[in-house]
């Protein structure tokens, strides 16, 4: 059951995050897809899901990767999308620090260019070192860099707070990443 969940969750953020359009699915501006046709579409792809499966997948998700709206009608993800939504966040001031988990073999690029969000709408930080950690890890050999997040918003860089507490900006600037 595990590796089944984990299998629908990966489909899930594949969907919802990047490419809706392979199951023929559609989102609205804000990212939100309908349940009922998301659970149908799933389906006639041979990912046998329930209501009750994607409840289960939204509540123990660690990430939080994705949220139901108040009556459990739509369905969206949290943040890491590829594609061009709007998920209604807000300015929010950063605390002084944050982090960026990711791979030993980046660190040349990030030093030439600082953080960028290639394909994604934002650039993905984290409020603790080990969450930043687990993160880049996925990634191979894990270096964490550590943000001056505070300086970049006093500076007139925008920072948002997805719903499931990732930091969001467009940019980090290689002078703002701790040596």
């Amino acid at each position: 059951m595990e590796k089944e969940h984990k299998y629908l969750s990966k489909f899930l953020s594949y969907t919802l995050r990047h490419h809706p359009e392979k199951i023929g699915l559609t989102l609205d501006n804000q990212g939100w897809a309908d349940v009922s046709t998301l659970i149908a579409k799933m389906n006639e792809k041979n990912a046998s899901i329930t209501i009750e499966i994607l409840e289960s997948i939204v509540a123990e998700n660690d990430k939080k990767r994705f949220a139901f709206n108040a009556d459990k009608t739509r369905i969206r993800a949290s943040q890491g999308h590829s594609i061009t939504i709007d998920l209604n966040l807000q300015p929010t001031k950063p605390p002084a620090t944050l982090f960026h988990g990711t791979a030993i073999n980046n660190l040349e690029s990030i030093r030439e260019n600082g953080l960028v969000k290639q394909s994604r709408q934002h650039v993905h930080l984290s409020a603790t070192k080990e969450t930043a950690t687990q993160v880049g890890s996925r990634h191979g050999k894990v270096v964490v860099l550590v943000v001056q997040s505070l300086k970049m918003h006093q500076d007139g860089y925008a920072f948002y707070l997805s719903e499931n507490n990732v930091w969001l900006t467009d940019h980090v600037p290689e002078k703002y990443i701790d040596k």
